[in-house]
């Protein structure tokens, strides 16, 4: 299993894997969500003294509050996902391609 790892802002850096959801804190559920999380000792502030603009939740009951914007996490998540499906090719190939440039 590879780790990837996904920029949050201000050089703080989760491990995609973890993410449950990335979610806006504006609404009251998630404004109890993180009292409950700095009760508990689980909350995570990762913004650098900035405006909390996104919350993340991860699968050990950790929340993680950035200053990025719940879009941005999300793009830079799934950027990282499709440069993880791209297909490279096999050693072989390149090698049989190398050597057919090379003969003509």
């Amino acid at each position: 299993m590879v780790v990837r790892l996904i920029n949050i802002g201000f050089n703080n850096i989760v491990v995609n894997q973890r993410i449950v959801t990335v979610v806006n804190p504006t609404s009251s559920p998630v404004k109890r969500l993180i009292e409950v999380a700095k009760k508990r000792g689980s909350l995570i502030d990762a913004t650098c003294g900035r405006r909390t603009r996104s919350v993340i939740i991860t699968d050990s009951n950790h929340v993680i509050l950035s200053a990025l914007q719940p879009e941005t996490i999300g793009e830079r998540f799934q950027q990282k996902t499709e440069k993880a499906n791209k297909k490279i090719l096999p050693t072989s190939t390149i090698t049989k391609q190398y050597k057919l440039r090379k003969r003509k």
